[in-house]
């Protein structure tokens, strides 16, 4: 369900209007009777990032290591054994 409420309405009524997107509707403010805002139900809030997560998943090349190539067409025919 979705209704629109003036900004005036909306100050005076905000609780009203966030009961409203709780239970599954929506509200729209308007100004002027045109539609300028959309309040929805926020989702889940994303995973926070942890370092060193990828810790022990790359090995990086020991210093007796062939140089990486300088041209992608000696790098391709490196991985190509050519």
């Amino acid at each position: 369900m979705q209704t629109q409420f003036n900004i005036h309405e909306a100050k005076s009524h905000l609780s009203r209007l966030i009961e409203q997107v709780e239970a599954g509707g929506e509200a729209v403010i308007a100004r002027a009777g045109k539609p300028v805002v959309r309040l929805v139900l926020v989702g889940e809030a994303p995973q926070r990032r942890v370092l060193g997560r990828l810790e022990g998943c790359f090995k990086l090349p020991d210093e007796q290591a062939p140089p990486i190539p300088e041209t992608p067409v000696d790098f391709i025919d490196a991985v190509e054994g050519r």
